[in-house]
Formats: C-alpha cells, structure tokens, sequence
C-alpha cells in the first residue's frame, strides 16, 4: 500500500508541475506578443529595449515613469516584471530604486533586491500633501546620495497617480506647476494628455503653492509649508442648469488617518440627493458675494487683464436661479469637513458613477467653492447627458476660521500659476 501510494503521489508531482511549467509558458508566449500590451498602454509611450517592448518613459535622465511590473497573468497585458527587472539591471544595475503608488497590488521587493517604497492611494483619485512631501524628501534623498542614481516611479496604468507624483517632484527641484505637467505630458504620452484628472493636476497645483526657495532654486532643498488641516462647514451642494434628471445623488467623504500606515482610506461623512429648487423655497433672502478668478480656458491660469469677477450667492431669491434647472441639497445640520475631501455624485445612492472632485480645505479661500464641466474628474457620457451648457457645481461653505488660513509662498512673487480654483460660469 505504501509503495501504491508513493508512486501515486509522485504522478500527482509531475502533472502539477507539468501544469505549472505549461502555465509559464503560455504567459511567456503571450508576453512576446506586443499587440495586447500596446492595446492596453493606448497613448502612453513605450520603450524597445534589448527585444523587450516595455510601458515606460524617461521624463529626465534620472526619473523613470512606468505602468506596474505584473507577475502571472497579468504580465500579459502590463510590463512583465523579470523583464522590468532585467532593463533595469542592465542600464543601471544598483542605482535605481522603484517606488510603487498602487493601493491595490505589490509585489516582493526581493525582485528588486528591496529597493522599493511605496506610497499608496487610490486610483484616479489623490494624496495627502504629507505623503506627496514624503516621497518628494525620499526620491531627492536617494538621488542625491549618487550621480549615477534613477528615480522608478509607477502605478497601475503609469499615468495618472505616477504623473502626480513626478510633477510634484520636479516643481519640488524648482518648475513650475505648468511647466511639470507639460514636460510629463510631452514624456509619457504621444497625444500630449499626461496628467489628465483635473483633481490631481489640482492637487499639483496645490503642492506648487506652499513651496518656496528662499536661498534659490539650486540652493538645497526648498521650504515645504504643509498647511494645518482646516475644518469648512459645507452648507449646500447645489448642480445649476441640469437636464434629463430631477435627482443626483452624492457622497462626501475625507481622507482619514491611519495608525501605522500611509494609505488614508476615504470615511463616508454624508450621502443624500440634490432635488430641483423650487421658486419660494429658498432658505436664504440675504443677498451675499463672493470673488472668483477668472480662468484662461486652454491654459488654465489667470488672466492678468481681467478683474476679479463678483458671484452671486445663487441662494437668495435672485431670478438667475430660475433661468435654468437647478438641483440642490442644504444641510439641515452643516456638514464639518476637513483635509482631503471627496465628492462623489451619482445617477442612484447604489448604481452608476456621474463625476467626482477632490479638494483640501486649507485651499479655499472664499465661501464658494465652483466647477465647471471640465474641472470634473470622470465625467463620461452618462454624466455628460445630465449638463447644460452653462453646468456648474456649486459648494457652499460657512465662514473660514482665520487660524487656519492659508499662507502662500507665492503671493508675494504675483505668480498667476495658481491652482487654487473658485471657477465662475456665464
């Protein structure tokens, strides 16, 4: 019986292990075939390196962009990750270190003798500014202690968070925030559309603002005044000139910390609808306003010929909210919100996604906070269906605790790269 069962369990041995090399083989066929992978990378730029066709870009010389470096089945559609590894090790065997922002996948840092950080947070979506200013210290860190020393930054796709973060590294060696997501765009795409969330390019912008270099640009590293997290009270969402609905609904969360962990997971605070606004039923008879910059449409910065626009607080009984459909909600209670906040608004309370915008606090300057269609991120055609041509979402917020404003570095240097936006709509 021993000797049956012995032999049995080698049989069993070999055909796992058959399987198994079966397996490798066929993930190793379908990864010399180029067509899926550059189905899937779309318009961001790969590079042919020693018969490997990889998903990566040299932003500069010593900052690498690529999507992430997949094992198994994966590997068939995203870079495969010995390949990865032997690109790496042939151009710049010792001196590179990869930094991994995915939330939802890693690897063993043992592939990459444990020379790997990571930072995660959620796709399409953003950092705290702490962890932006983290990994800004660790990539300036690492290339600072060898000249021969590259920076390998990736997400899932390579695009979105990993634009984020490289924009933020090079504004953090003195570009502009403009000029950091150009270079990326230019670098990691072939249509020009690198960083094309318009929360993240927000949150570039942001990271743009409370840097300064007050013994220059090429003088040591420069000043990083991390805001104090600022609590708003948010009294209204309001959705001005909808069509085809008469209820969105929503979601406000914040960005919460963790003990023990980067990742700040997003805590629901609030869900509810926006329903038409009817004449009468306003809660608010005093006439109040408040000043928008006025945005340059194609670069997105303001326009030094024009004069602060005043907005109408649209919760009075003013006739303009009359001329087009409006969907609102007041909170019977204000809803306290601080740090990173994200609003997400859909079709049902559990159903399909219409667009979403992230925002921190410390950044508002004024008691309105607007965006127009294009300052929304995901905004597919189920959410385009809903917008007229003059859409705009509106937050409204109670007065600001003057403690917690926020002081920017380039206020006093009439810099107009501000991406702190209070949008206006005709």
């Amino acid at each position: 019986m021993g000797g049956k069962s012995s032999k049995h369990e080698i049989a069993k041995t070999k055909r796992s292990s058959s399987f198994h090399d079966l397996h490798f083989e066929v993930i190793n066929i379908l990864t010399k075939s180029f067509y899926i992978r550059n189905l899937v990378s779309k318009k961001r730029r790969r590079m042919l390196v020693e018969g490997y066709d990889l998903d990566m870009s040299y932003i500069t010389d010593r900052l690498l962009a690529m999507s992430f470096p997949a094992e198994h089945m994966r590997a068939v559609y995203r870079n495969p990750l010995w390949q990865v590894k032997a690109v790496l090790d042939m151009r710049h065997q010792e001196h590179y270190k990869v930094y991994n922002l995915c939330i939802e996948e890693t690897y063993d840092p043992e592939h990459f003798y444990s020379r790997v950080e990571r930072y995660p947070f959620d796709d399409n979506h953003v950092p705290p500014l702490e962890m932006i200013k983290l990994l800004c210290e660790s990539v300036h860190s690492w290339l600072s202690s060898d000249p021969k020393n590259i920076a390998v930054i990736h997400c899932m796709a390579g695009k979105g968070r990993t634009g984020l973060m490289v924009c933020s590294y090079l504004v953090y060696t003195g570009m502009s925030a403009e000029e950091a997501l150009q270079l990326y765009a230019h670098k990691r795409t072939t249509n020009n559309e690198g960083v094309s969330i318009p929360s993240q390019r927000r949150y570039v912008g942001y990271w743009n603002n409370i840097i300064s270099f007050p013994r220059g640009v090429h003088s040591g590293t420069p000043d990083v005044n991390l805001p104090k997290r600022c609590s708003r009270e948010l009294l209204r969402v309001r959705l001005y000139d909808t069509i085809n609905t008469d209820a969105v609904f929503f979601v406000v969360s914040e960005l919460q910390e963790v003990t023990g962990q980067l990742h700040r997971p997003a805590m629901e605070l609030s869900r509810s609808s926006c329903r038409p606004v009817k004449k009468g039923n306003q809660r608010n008879t005093n006439h109040k306003y408040y000043v928008s910059c006025i945005e340059d449409e194609e670069e997105g910065s303001k326009l030094e010929s024009e004069e602060p626009r005043v907005v109408v607080q649209m919760d009075t009984e003013n006739s303009i909210i009359y001329q087009k459909t409006c969907l609102d909600h007041y909170f019977d209670k204000p809803l306290q919100v601080s740090g990173d906040v994200r609003v997400i608004f859909y079709q049902k309370m559990i159903g399909s996604r219409f667009f979403y915008a992230c925002f921190n606090t410390a950044f508002i300057r004024n008691s309105m906070l607007q965006f127009s269609i294009r300052d929304l991120d995901k905004v597919g055609s189920r959410g385009r269906s809903i917008c007229g041509p003059s859409f705009c979402l509106e937050l409204l917020f109670g007065p600001a605790n003057p403690k917690c404003s926020l002081v920017h570095p380039h206020d006093d240097d009439n810099d107009d790269d501000d991406d702190d936006k209070h949008f206006s709509h005709d």
